[in-house]
Protein backbone atom coordinates (compact mmCIF):
# COMPACT_ATOMS: atom_id res chain seq x y z
CA UNK A 1 0.00 0.00 0.00
CA UNK A 2 1.02 3.50 -0.93
CA UNK A 3 0.27 5.14 2.14
CA UNK A 4 -2.83 5.46 4.55
CA UNK A 5 -5.66 6.64 3.14
CA UNK A 6 -8.02 9.13 4.07
CA UNK A 7 -11.05 7.39 2.47
CA UNK A 8 -11.67 4.14 1.12
CA UNK A 9 -14.21 2.88 -1.23
CA UNK A 10 -15.69 -0.38 0.17
CA UNK A 11 -17.13 -2.48 -2.56
CA UNK A 12 -19.80 -5.14 -0.54
CA UNK A 13 -22.09 -4.70 1.59
CA UNK A 14 -21.71 -8.66 2.92
CA UNK A 15 -19.34 -9.97 6.19
CA UNK A 16 -16.21 -8.93 4.84
CA UNK A 17 -16.96 -5.91 3.45
CA UNK A 18 -19.08 -4.18 6.66
CA UNK A 19 -16.35 -6.05 9.21
CA UNK A 20 -13.84 -4.37 7.08
CA UNK A 21 -15.50 -0.70 7.13
CA UNK A 22 -16.57 -1.23 10.96
CA UNK A 23 -12.64 -1.52 11.35
CA UNK A 24 -11.44 1.12 8.87
CA UNK A 25 -14.07 3.91 10.68
CA UNK A 26 -13.06 2.95 14.57
CA UNK A 27 -9.70 3.88 12.67
CA UNK A 28 -10.73 7.65 11.84
CA UNK A 29 -10.58 6.43 8.34
CA UNK A 30 -13.71 8.15 6.03
CA UNK A 31 -15.84 4.84 4.39
CA UNK A 32 -18.36 4.53 1.58
CA UNK A 33 -20.01 1.47 1.14
CA UNK A 34 -20.77 0.49 -2.25
CA UNK A 35 -23.90 -2.77 -2.79
CA UNK A 36 -25.32 -3.51 -5.76
CA UNK A 37 -28.33 -5.49 -3.64
CA UNK A 38 -31.02 -3.02 -1.74
CA UNK A 39 -30.20 -4.43 1.69
CA UNK A 40 -26.76 -5.42 3.12
CA UNK A 41 -25.74 -9.00 4.21
CA UNK A 42 -25.02 -10.73 0.45
CA UNK A 43 -24.85 -14.57 0.77
CA UNK A 44 -25.64 -13.96 4.87
CA UNK A 45 -28.68 -11.83 4.60
CA UNK A 46 -32.23 -13.00 5.57
CA UNK A 47 -35.38 -12.45 3.47
CA UNK A 48 -38.54 -11.95 5.45
CA UNK A 49 -41.78 -13.41 4.68
CA UNK A 50 -45.05 -12.58 5.35
CA UNK A 51 -47.87 -15.15 5.16
CA UNK A 52 -51.17 -15.96 5.63
CA UNK A 53 -50.36 -17.40 9.60
CA UNK A 54 -47.40 -14.87 9.93
CA UNK A 55 -43.48 -14.06 9.76
CA UNK A 56 -41.37 -16.19 8.31
CA UNK A 57 -37.90 -15.78 7.75
CA UNK A 58 -35.33 -17.81 5.76
CA UNK A 59 -31.56 -17.00 5.20
CA UNK A 60 -29.77 -17.25 2.07
CA UNK A 61 -28.40 -21.31 2.95
CA UNK A 62 -27.51 -23.38 6.14
CA UNK A 63 -25.63 -20.20 7.79
CA UNK A 64 -24.49 -20.78 11.67
CA UNK A 65 -21.72 -18.75 13.68
CA UNK A 66 -19.21 -20.78 14.52
CA UNK A 67 -15.73 -19.20 15.37
CA UNK A 68 -12.45 -19.63 17.26
CA UNK A 69 -11.68 -15.91 17.43
CA UNK A 70 -12.69 -14.72 20.62
CA UNK A 71 -12.69 -11.09 19.37
CA UNK A 72 -14.92 -12.00 16.69
CA UNK A 73 -17.39 -13.79 18.77
CA UNK A 74 -17.61 -10.95 20.86
CA UNK A 75 -18.55 -8.61 18.35
CA UNK A 76 -21.26 -10.47 16.97
CA UNK A 77 -22.39 -10.64 20.32
CA UNK A 78 -21.96 -6.77 20.85
CA UNK A 79 -24.02 -6.27 17.85
CA UNK A 80 -26.84 -8.69 18.66
CA UNK A 81 -27.10 -8.54 22.39
CA UNK A 82 -29.72 -11.30 24.07
CA UNK A 83 -31.07 -12.22 20.78
CA UNK A 84 -28.14 -14.28 20.23
CA UNK A 85 -29.02 -17.78 20.57
CA UNK A 86 -27.22 -20.99 21.55
CA UNK A 87 -28.47 -23.77 18.98
CA UNK A 88 -27.47 -27.36 18.43
CA UNK A 89 -26.91 -28.85 15.49
CA UNK A 90 -28.61 -32.37 14.05
CA UNK A 91 -27.83 -33.71 10.41
CA UNK A 92 -28.93 -36.75 8.41
CA UNK A 93 -28.15 -38.20 5.00
CA UNK A 94 -31.15 -39.40 2.87
CA UNK A 95 -30.49 -41.92 0.85
CA UNK A 96 -32.18 -44.70 -1.15
CA UNK A 97 -34.97 -44.80 1.26
CA UNK A 98 -33.12 -44.87 4.21
CA UNK A 99 -31.72 -41.88 6.67
CA UNK A 100 -28.20 -42.49 7.77
CA UNK A 101 -26.33 -40.05 10.24
CA UNK A 102 -24.44 -37.36 9.31
CA UNK A 103 -20.97 -37.26 9.77
CA UNK A 104 -21.01 -40.56 8.49
CA UNK A 105 -20.03 -43.37 11.29
CA UNK A 106 -19.52 -47.01 10.22
CA UNK A 107 -22.01 -47.70 13.50
CA UNK A 108 -24.60 -46.18 12.13
CA UNK A 109 -23.67 -47.74 8.53
CA UNK A 110 -23.87 -51.34 10.18
CA UNK A 111 -27.52 -50.69 11.34
CA UNK A 112 -29.09 -48.59 8.32
CA UNK A 113 -27.47 -49.97 5.50
CA UNK A 114 -28.46 -52.59 3.22
CA UNK A 115 -26.32 -56.08 3.08
CA UNK A 116 -25.01 -55.08 -0.20
CA UNK A 117 -23.78 -52.21 0.28
CA UNK A 118 -22.09 -53.44 3.94
CA UNK A 119 -20.52 -55.94 1.97
CA UNK A 120 -18.89 -53.77 -0.67
CA UNK A 121 -17.65 -51.36 1.99
CA UNK A 122 -15.93 -54.05 4.41
CA UNK A 123 -14.44 -55.46 0.99
CA UNK A 124 -13.20 -52.07 0.66
CA UNK A 125 -12.00 -51.50 4.22
CA UNK A 126 -9.72 -54.80 4.13
CA UNK A 127 -8.00 -53.05 1.31
CA UNK A 128 -7.55 -49.76 2.64
CA UNK A 129 -4.29 -50.03 4.92
CA UNK A 130 -2.72 -51.00 1.75
CA UNK A 131 -4.23 -48.50 -0.69
CA UNK A 132 -2.05 -45.11 -1.10
CA UNK A 133 -4.02 -41.73 -0.85
CA UNK A 134 -4.35 -40.27 -4.06
CA UNK A 135 -5.39 -36.18 -4.20
CA UNK A 136 -5.55 -36.19 -8.33
CA UNK A 137 -9.20 -35.08 -7.86
CA UNK A 138 -12.09 -35.25 -5.69
CA UNK A 139 -13.19 -38.96 -6.85
CA UNK A 140 -9.54 -40.10 -6.11
CA UNK A 141 -9.03 -38.76 -2.89
CA UNK A 142 -12.37 -40.06 -1.80
CA UNK A 143 -12.01 -43.44 -2.88
CA UNK A 144 -8.22 -43.93 -1.84
CA UNK A 145 -9.52 -43.06 1.60
CA UNK A 146 -13.15 -44.60 1.82
CA UNK A 147 -13.14 -46.83 -0.71
CA UNK A 148 -15.27 -47.51 -3.96
CA UNK A 149 -18.64 -48.66 -2.67
CA UNK A 150 -18.91 -45.39 0.27
CA UNK A 151 -17.81 -43.34 -2.73
CA UNK A 152 -20.31 -44.57 -5.10
CA UNK A 153 -23.23 -44.47 -2.23
CA UNK A 154 -22.59 -41.27 -0.31
CA UNK A 155 -20.07 -39.47 -2.37
CA UNK A 156 -20.57 -39.55 -6.66
CA UNK A 157 -24.16 -38.79 -7.19
CA UNK A 158 -24.53 -36.29 -4.55
CA UNK A 159 -21.12 -34.22 -5.63
CA UNK A 160 -22.49 -34.64 -9.22
CA UNK A 161 -25.84 -32.80 -8.45
CA UNK A 162 -24.14 -29.91 -6.23
CA UNK A 163 -21.43 -29.33 -8.48
CA UNK A 164 -22.90 -29.80 -11.92
CA UNK A 165 -19.49 -31.71 -13.45
CA UNK A 166 -17.84 -35.47 -13.13
CA UNK A 167 -16.40 -35.53 -9.33
CA UNK A 168 -13.27 -36.75 -11.19
CA UNK A 169 -12.82 -33.09 -12.48
CA UNK A 170 -13.28 -31.21 -9.23
CA UNK A 171 -10.33 -30.41 -7.09
CA UNK A 172 -9.21 -32.61 -4.08
CA UNK A 173 -9.09 -29.35 -2.26
CA UNK A 174 -13.11 -29.90 -1.68
CA UNK A 175 -12.63 -32.87 -0.11
CA UNK A 176 -9.54 -31.83 2.01
CA UNK A 177 -12.41 -29.12 3.90
CA UNK A 178 -15.29 -30.73 4.03
CA UNK A 179 -14.74 -34.73 4.95
CA UNK A 180 -13.45 -35.49 8.58
CA UNK A 181 -11.42 -38.54 8.18
CA UNK A 182 -8.02 -37.19 7.04
CA UNK A 183 -6.03 -40.51 6.79
CA UNK A 184 -5.68 -44.01 6.47
CA UNK A 185 -5.77 -44.58 10.11
CA UNK A 186 -8.13 -42.57 11.07
CA UNK A 187 -10.35 -43.93 8.56
CA UNK A 188 -9.63 -47.89 9.99
CA UNK A 189 -10.25 -46.44 13.60
CA UNK A 190 -14.09 -44.82 13.10
CA UNK A 191 -15.01 -47.68 10.85
CA UNK A 192 -15.19 -49.90 13.57
CA UNK A 193 -18.55 -49.43 15.82
CA UNK A 194 -16.64 -49.43 18.96
CA UNK A 195 -18.45 -45.81 19.91
CA UNK A 196 -16.99 -42.15 19.28
CA UNK A 197 -18.49 -42.23 15.90
CA UNK A 198 -18.63 -38.13 15.64
CA UNK A 199 -15.49 -36.86 14.51
CA UNK A 200 -14.13 -34.39 16.70
CA UNK A 201 -13.99 -31.47 13.72
CA UNK A 202 -17.83 -30.96 13.60
CA UNK A 203 -19.37 -28.46 14.94
CA UNK A 204 -22.51 -29.25 16.97
CA UNK A 205 -22.81 -25.98 18.69
CA UNK A 206 -23.26 -22.67 17.37
CA UNK A 207 -24.60 -19.24 17.68
CA UNK A 208 -27.33 -17.96 15.57
CA UNK A 209 -29.83 -14.67 16.29
CA UNK A 210 -33.26 -15.40 16.85
CA UNK A 211 -34.75 -13.29 13.63
CA UNK A 212 -32.67 -14.64 11.39
CA UNK A 213 -28.09 -14.69 10.05
CA UNK A 214 -28.46 -11.77 8.46
CA UNK A 215 -29.26 -9.81 11.25
CA UNK A 216 -25.92 -9.98 12.33
CA UNK A 217 -25.08 -7.88 9.52
CA UNK A 218 -27.85 -5.58 9.51
CA UNK A 219 -26.39 -4.39 13.06
CA UNK A 220 -22.83 -4.06 11.69
CA UNK A 221 -24.41 -1.81 9.07
CA UNK A 222 -26.55 0.18 11.40
CA UNK A 223 -23.22 0.50 13.67
CA UNK A 224 -20.76 1.48 10.21
CA UNK A 225 -23.60 4.58 9.88
CA UNK A 226 -23.72 5.50 13.31
CA UNK A 227 -19.81 6.03 12.51
CA UNK A 228 -20.14 8.08 9.96
CA UNK A 229 -19.84 5.56 7.33
CA UNK A 230 -22.06 5.72 3.85
CA UNK A 231 -23.45 2.77 2.34
CA UNK A 232 -25.30 3.32 -0.75
CA UNK A 233 -27.13 0.69 -2.04
CA UNK A 234 -28.10 -0.85 -6.11
CA UNK A 235 -25.02 0.44 -6.77
CA UNK A 236 -23.90 -2.51 -8.79
CA UNK A 237 -20.14 -2.12 -10.01
CA UNK A 238 -19.57 -1.65 -13.64
CA UNK A 239 -15.97 -0.01 -13.88
CA UNK A 240 -13.22 1.25 -13.15
CA UNK A 241 -10.57 4.26 -13.89
CA UNK A 242 -7.67 3.16 -13.19
CA UNK A 243 -3.68 4.20 -14.44
CA UNK A 244 0.16 3.62 -13.57
CA UNK A 245 -1.08 1.32 -11.15
CA UNK A 246 -3.79 2.72 -9.13
CA UNK A 247 -7.48 2.98 -9.63
CA UNK A 248 -8.61 6.50 -9.71
CA UNK A 249 -12.33 5.99 -9.41
CA UNK A 250 -15.19 3.12 -9.69
CA UNK A 251 -18.26 3.11 -11.18
CA UNK A 252 -20.99 2.21 -9.98
CA UNK A 253 -24.80 2.78 -10.17
CA UNK A 254 -24.81 5.56 -12.88
CA UNK A 255 -22.24 7.21 -10.63
CA UNK A 256 -18.69 7.72 -10.04
CA UNK A 257 -16.75 7.29 -7.25
CA UNK A 258 -13.40 8.59 -5.84
CA UNK A 259 -10.94 7.21 -3.30
CA UNK A 260 -7.62 6.99 -2.05
CA UNK A 261 -7.89 2.92 -1.69
CA UNK A 262 -10.21 0.41 -2.67
CA UNK A 263 -11.12 -2.62 -0.95
CA UNK A 264 -13.05 -5.07 -3.02
CA UNK A 265 -15.21 -8.13 -2.08
CA UNK A 266 -16.56 -8.61 -5.58
CA UNK A 267 -15.31 -11.64 -7.01
CA UNK A 268 -12.17 -12.75 -8.16
CA UNK A 269 -13.11 -13.05 -11.91
CA UNK A 270 -15.39 -10.18 -12.13
CA UNK A 271 -12.68 -7.62 -10.90
CA UNK A 272 -10.14 -9.49 -13.40
CA UNK A 273 -12.22 -9.11 -16.02
CA UNK A 274 -13.27 -5.23 -15.00
CA UNK A 275 -9.84 -4.37 -14.84
CA UNK A 276 -8.10 -5.19 -18.42
CA UNK A 277 -7.70 -9.15 -17.62
CA UNK A 278 -9.19 -12.24 -18.66
CA UNK A 279 -10.38 -14.73 -16.45
CA UNK A 280 -12.19 -17.69 -16.41
CA UNK A 281 -12.90 -18.86 -13.05
CA UNK A 282 -16.46 -19.69 -12.13
CA UNK A 283 -19.27 -20.74 -9.63
CA UNK A 284 -21.91 -22.75 -9.19
CA UNK A 285 -25.19 -20.85 -8.17
CA UNK A 286 -27.92 -22.17 -5.75
CA UNK A 287 -32.36 -21.81 -6.01
CA UNK A 288 -33.41 -21.19 -2.93
CA UNK A 289 -37.51 -23.09 -2.63
CA UNK A 290 -39.01 -21.87 0.25
CA UNK A 291 -42.24 -22.72 1.48
CA UNK A 292 -44.40 -22.18 4.80
CA UNK A 293 -46.50 -25.37 6.21
CA UNK A 294 -49.24 -25.92 8.47
CA UNK A 295 -47.77 -28.18 10.78
CA UNK A 296 -45.43 -27.68 14.38
CA UNK A 297 -42.67 -29.50 13.27
CA UNK A 298 -41.11 -31.07 10.30
CA UNK A 299 -38.49 -32.99 12.07
CA UNK A 300 -35.63 -33.06 14.40
CA UNK A 301 -33.20 -31.91 11.85
CA UNK A 302 -31.36 -28.55 11.33
CA UNK A 303 -31.09 -29.80 7.59
CA UNK A 304 -30.75 -33.69 5.70
CA UNK A 305 -28.65 -33.86 2.68
CA UNK A 306 -30.42 -35.43 -0.41
CA UNK A 307 -28.31 -37.92 -1.95
CA UNK A 308 -29.94 -39.55 -4.30
CA UNK A 309 -29.19 -38.36 -8.28
CA UNK A 310 -32.54 -38.00 -9.42
CA UNK A 311 -33.78 -35.26 -6.69
CA UNK A 312 -33.37 -31.95 -7.62
CA UNK A 313 -32.31 -30.90 -4.40
CA UNK A 314 -29.35 -31.19 -2.20
CA UNK A 315 -30.49 -30.18 0.95
CA UNK A 316 -33.69 -29.91 2.71
CA UNK A 317 -33.70 -27.14 5.85
CA UNK A 318 -35.98 -26.62 8.45
CA UNK A 319 -35.06 -22.85 9.43
CA UNK A 320 -36.96 -23.10 13.16
CA UNK A 321 -34.81 -25.74 13.98
CA UNK A 322 -32.30 -22.73 13.92
CA UNK A 323 -34.19 -20.53 16.01
CA UNK A 324 -38.05 -20.87 17.02
CA UNK A 325 -38.44 -17.32 15.88
CA UNK A 326 -38.11 -18.34 12.01
CA UNK A 327 -41.66 -19.39 12.13
CA UNK A 328 -44.97 -18.56 13.31
CA UNK A 329 -46.11 -20.77 16.99
CA UNK A 330 -47.44 -23.70 15.50
CA UNK A 331 -46.41 -23.63 12.07
CA UNK A 332 -42.97 -24.17 10.38
CA UNK A 333 -41.44 -24.14 7.22
CA UNK A 334 -39.02 -25.37 4.50
CA UNK A 335 -36.27 -24.60 2.30
CA UNK A 336 -35.26 -26.55 -0.31
CA UNK A 337 -31.67 -26.05 -1.98
CA UNK A 338 -31.32 -26.64 -5.80
CA UNK A 339 -27.98 -26.63 -7.10
CA UNK A 340 -28.62 -24.33 -10.83
CA UNK A 341 -26.78 -22.15 -12.68
CA UNK A 342 -28.39 -18.44 -13.93
CA UNK A 343 -29.52 -19.56 -18.11
CA UNK A 344 -30.14 -23.23 -16.46
CA UNK A 345 -34.14 -24.72 -16.30
CA UNK A 346 -33.78 -25.24 -12.90
CA UNK A 347 -33.06 -21.68 -12.54
CA UNK A 348 -35.48 -19.95 -14.96
CA UNK A 349 -38.28 -22.31 -13.91
CA UNK A 350 -41.40 -20.10 -13.07
CA UNK A 351 -41.96 -20.85 -9.05
CA UNK A 352 -45.54 -22.57 -9.43
CA UNK A 353 -43.76 -25.33 -11.66
CA UNK A 354 -40.95 -25.65 -9.13
CA UNK A 355 -43.56 -26.27 -6.49
CA UNK A 356 -45.10 -29.13 -8.24
CA UNK A 357 -41.46 -30.92 -8.22
CA UNK A 358 -40.75 -29.78 -4.71
CA UNK A 359 -44.04 -31.86 -3.33
CA UNK A 360 -42.50 -34.96 -5.21
CA UNK A 361 -39.16 -34.33 -3.54
CA UNK A 362 -41.29 -34.19 -0.08
CA UNK A 363 -43.49 -37.04 -1.01
CA UNK A 364 -40.46 -39.20 -1.57
CA UNK A 365 -38.86 -38.36 1.91
CA UNK A 366 -42.71 -39.40 3.29
CA UNK A 367 -43.05 -35.69 4.21
CA UNK A 368 -47.09 -34.87 4.16
CA UNK A 369 -47.81 -32.45 1.31
CA UNK A 370 -51.00 -31.44 2.34
CA UNK A 371 -49.31 -29.63 5.07
CA UNK A 372 -48.03 -26.83 2.48
CA UNK A 373 -50.11 -23.80 2.56
CA UNK A 374 -50.02 -23.16 -1.50
CA UNK A 375 -47.16 -20.20 -0.50
CA UNK A 376 -43.98 -20.31 -1.53
CA UNK A 377 -41.10 -18.35 -3.59
CA UNK A 378 -37.93 -18.62 -4.46
CA UNK A 379 -33.91 -16.76 -3.58
CA UNK A 380 -30.95 -17.23 -5.57
CA UNK A 381 -27.33 -16.79 -5.47
CA UNK A 382 -25.52 -17.22 -8.44
CA UNK A 383 -22.19 -17.19 -6.91
CA UNK A 384 -22.74 -19.68 -3.69
CA UNK A 385 -19.83 -21.92 -4.22
CA UNK A 386 -16.62 -20.95 -6.34
CA UNK A 387 -15.84 -24.04 -8.75
CA UNK A 388 -12.73 -25.86 -7.18
CA UNK A 389 -12.36 -27.55 -10.29
CA UNK A 390 -9.15 -29.43 -11.36
CA UNK A 391 -6.66 -26.93 -12.31
CA UNK A 392 -8.45 -23.96 -10.50
CA UNK A 393 -5.10 -23.15 -8.08
CA UNK A 394 -3.17 -21.70 -11.26
CA UNK A 395 -6.58 -19.87 -12.48
CA UNK A 396 -6.58 -18.65 -9.06
CA UNK A 397 -3.15 -17.60 -8.72
CA UNK A 398 -3.56 -15.56 -12.33
CA UNK A 399 -6.31 -13.46 -11.52
CA UNK A 400 -4.82 -12.52 -8.33
CA UNK A 401 -1.38 -11.68 -9.93
CA UNK A 402 -3.43 -9.80 -12.38
CA UNK A 403 -4.86 -7.60 -9.67
CA UNK A 404 -1.84 -7.20 -7.33
CA UNK A 405 -0.66 -4.57 -9.96
CA UNK A 406 -2.81 -2.32 -8.73
CA UNK A 407 -1.43 -0.67 -5.15
CA UNK A 408 -4.33 0.42 -3.84
CA UNK A 409 -6.74 -2.28 -3.96
CA UNK A 410 -7.13 -5.14 -1.74
CA UNK A 411 -9.27 -7.89 -2.28
CA UNK A 412 -11.12 -9.79 1.08
CA UNK A 413 -13.77 -12.24 1.39
CA UNK A 414 -15.40 -15.38 0.22
CA UNK A 415 -16.08 -14.44 -3.97
CA UNK A 416 -13.06 -11.80 -3.59
CA UNK A 417 -10.56 -14.40 -2.78
CA UNK A 418 -12.38 -17.39 -4.66
CA UNK A 419 -11.99 -19.32 -1.50
CA UNK A 420 -14.72 -22.22 0.25
CA UNK A 421 -14.98 -20.47 3.56
CA UNK A 422 -17.31 -19.66 6.78
CA UNK A 423 -18.68 -16.46 7.32
CA UNK A 424 -15.89 -15.72 10.40
CA UNK A 425 -13.11 -16.27 8.53
CA UNK A 426 -14.74 -13.91 5.81
CA UNK A 427 -14.92 -11.35 8.68
CA UNK A 428 -11.49 -12.17 9.76
CA UNK A 429 -10.67 -11.57 6.08
CA UNK A 430 -12.44 -8.03 5.93
CA UNK A 431 -10.59 -6.64 9.51
CA UNK A 432 -6.92 -8.41 7.94
CA UNK A 433 -7.25 -5.94 5.32
CA UNK A 434 -8.29 -2.68 6.61
CA UNK A 435 -5.56 -3.38 8.94
CA UNK A 436 -3.30 -3.49 6.04
CA UNK A 437 -4.51 -0.12 4.63
CA UNK A 438 -4.65 1.60 8.26
CA UNK A 439 -0.66 0.23 8.92
CA UNK A 440 0.04 0.79 5.10
CA UNK A 441 1.36 -2.82 5.22
CA UNK A 442 1.45 -5.16 1.25
CA UNK A 443 -0.41 -8.65 2.98
CA UNK A 444 -2.29 -9.51 0.87
CA UNK A 445 -0.80 -12.68 0.16
CA UNK A 446 -1.67 -13.53 3.85
CA UNK A 447 -5.36 -12.41 3.42
CA UNK A 448 -6.06 -14.04 0.29
CA UNK A 449 -4.48 -17.48 1.89
CA UNK A 450 -5.54 -16.98 5.25
CA UNK A 451 -6.91 -20.14 6.77
CA UNK A 452 -6.14 -21.86 3.89
CA UNK A 453 -4.66 -24.99 5.15
CA UNK A 454 -5.63 -28.63 3.70
CA UNK A 455 -7.95 -29.74 6.99
CA UNK A 456 -11.53 -29.57 7.60
CA UNK A 457 -12.65 -26.32 8.02
CA UNK A 458 -15.77 -26.53 10.16
CA UNK A 459 -14.06 -27.35 13.85
CA UNK A 460 -15.61 -26.23 17.42
CA UNK A 461 -16.21 -22.63 18.01
CA UNK A 462 -15.15 -20.65 21.31
CA UNK A 463 -19.21 -20.10 20.97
Amino acid sequence: MLKRPDHVLVLGAGPAGLTAALRLLEAGIQVTVLEKAAKEGGQSGTTTFEGRHGTYRFDYGGHRFITHNAGLLKLVEDLVGDELLTSQRKSVIRFQGRTYNYPLAMGNILKTAPASLLAGALKDLAALPFTKPNDDNFATWITSRFGKTLYKNFFEGYTAKLWGIDPAELSADWAGQRISLLDLKDVAKRLLPVGRDTPRTYARSYRYPKYGFGIIFERMAQRVEALGGQIIYDAPVDGFDYQGGCIKAVKAGGNSYSADAVLSTLSLPYMVNLTGGESDLSFRGLRFFNMPLEMDNLSDCTWQYLSDPDVIATRLQEPKRRSPFMAPEGHTSAMLEIPCDPGSPLWEMDNEQMFVKVCEVLKKLGIDNSAATGEYFSTYQAQAYPLMSVGYEAKRARAIAHLNQFDNLIQCGRQGTFRYIFTDTSMEMGQMAANALIDCENNRTTIYEHRSERTVIETESVA
